[in-house]
């Protein structure tokens, strides 16, 4: 069944950050374990990572959009000074026992709201930002001492206005790939993913 936030993460006392182990356990039992109800090849990397999860009861927005979901480096990033560092990964050790490769963040009132695809879609999306790093021709790329993929975070296939779209066609524009992925049938069936949740189908 997929995870939901703790009552407590609901209402106008809300926490604001919360560990969601359950669903961290859940998307590796759904997506990423080979032979998984819902795995997909193009995740395999991540069987080596550790990646934590957060439910988020705070509104997030960047570049005038809502943030319904962000992944992350597990270790904290950007300019801090010594201090603040420490009381960052202290933070993120205390929630998950140890720095992880990732952090995946779910907004929580989105995510009650949504429905099993969308939420199964945004869980996707997140882990394909989570990338193992390649050399300069293209392999991936593996810790010489420890023997684990080098991890990196992913840029998006295709970052396009759609009114661009429009105008000047898929071609010119550089999604042709995604026009084309879009036309086929998805590989995921609702009933393939209510299987996989344990949840039940809604009567047409």
């Amino acid at each position: 069944m997929i995870p939901m936030p703790p009552s407590q993460m609901l209402g106008q006392e809300a926490l604001a950050i919360v560990p969601a182990h359950d669903l961290g356990e859940w998307v590796v039992q759904a997506f990423v374990e080979g032979g998984a109800p819902l795995a997909n090849e193009d995740h395999a990397h991540l069987r080596a990572a550790s990646i934590g999860f957060l439910w988020a009861g705070v509104e997030n927005a960047r570049k005038g959009r809502k943030v319904i979901g962000l992944a992350e480096p597990g270790m904290p990033q950007g300019a801090m000074g010594k201090w603040a560092r420490a009381r960052a990964i202290q933070q993120v050790e205390g929630w998950f026992g140890s720095v992880p490769d990732f952090i995946i963040t779910v907004d929580v009132g989105w995510w009650v709201q949504a429905g099993d695809a969308e939420r199964c879609a945004l869980i996707e999306h997140e882990l394909y930002h989570c990338a193992q790093d390649r050399d300069e021709f293209g392999s991936p790329k593996f810790n010489a001492s420890t023997g684990r993929p080098t991890f990196t975070m992913r840029g998006h296939d295709v970052e396009e206005f759609v009114g661009v779209v429009r105008r000047y066609g898929a071609d010119a524009t550089g999604i042709q790939a995604l026009i084309a992925a879009a036309s086929q049938t998805p590989e995921i069936a609702a009933a393939s993913i209510a299987q996989a949740c344990g949840t039940c189908l809604r009567a047409a």
